[in-house]
């Protein structure tokens, strides 16, 4: 992907303690969403912001330093809207599809975070421990609430964390497709992310 030639730009205020780090973030998110991933720089986020090399290593050291703050902000957002659609659907059947449909709306949503989240640019197990935590929060959310639905004999029996896998391959694979453009039509990713769940559902609902 061709890099940007975006001018550094002054801040729109000076940048003090406490809002920095949230400044840089947010720098970084907006250079992946026009350059990709490969276009980021710590030396054009400090040049874009007017802040000096000591300043911006004090919050993050290097690249993967910052990605990894990418990351971390981008699971606990999705670890937070899949909780929500879990309680708010009721804890059951549909709740399980909301979840779904909640995942896929925080991809199209977020689509920079989630490049960074799962294109293999950070490794949750080898970074800081607030990645890993977070990245095993997300996935623990789905895996609890196919958990729930066992024991209230909504689906299988199956191996649960397998269960869980092949419910996420299925979304994360409805939610490239939608962030990558490849369902174009108006309401296409949405439509088949109900159909999916749907689909989903029905497979694993249990035989009793």
């Amino acid at each position: 992907m061709a890099r940007s030639t975006r001018a550094p730009r002054k801040p729109d205020r000076p940048y003090h303690h406490g809002n920095l780090r949230r400044g840089l973030l947010d720098e970084a998110l907006a250079t992946i969403r026009a350059d990709g991933i490969d276009g980021l720089t710590l030396r054009e986020i400090g040049a874009r912001l007017g802040v000096s090399r000591t300043a911006l290593y004090r919050h993050f050291a290097d690249k993967r330093a910052l990605l990894a703050a990418v990351a971390t902000e981008g699971f606990r957002m999705l670890r937070q809207q899949l909780i929500a659609a879990w309680e708010d659907g009721g804890r059951g059947r549909a709740a399980f599809e909301a979840m779904g449909v909640a995942y896929v709306r925080f991809a199209a949503a977020n689509p920079a975070h989630y490049r960074v989240m799962f294109g293999g640019f950070v490794d949750p197990n080898a970074c800081d421990p607030e990645l890993a935590a977070e990245a095993a929060g997300a996935f623990r959310a789905l895996v609890d609430a196919l958990a729930a639905l066992q024991r209230d004999a909504a689906v299988r029996g199956d191996d649960t964390m397998l269960m869980a896998r092949y419910v996420w391959a299925v979304v994360h694979g409805v939610a490239m497709l939608g962030i990558d453009g490849q369902l174009r039509e108006p309401g296409a990713t949405e439509e088949l992310m109900r159909y999916a769940t749907e689909r989903l559902r029905t497979g694993i609902a249990s035989d009793r």
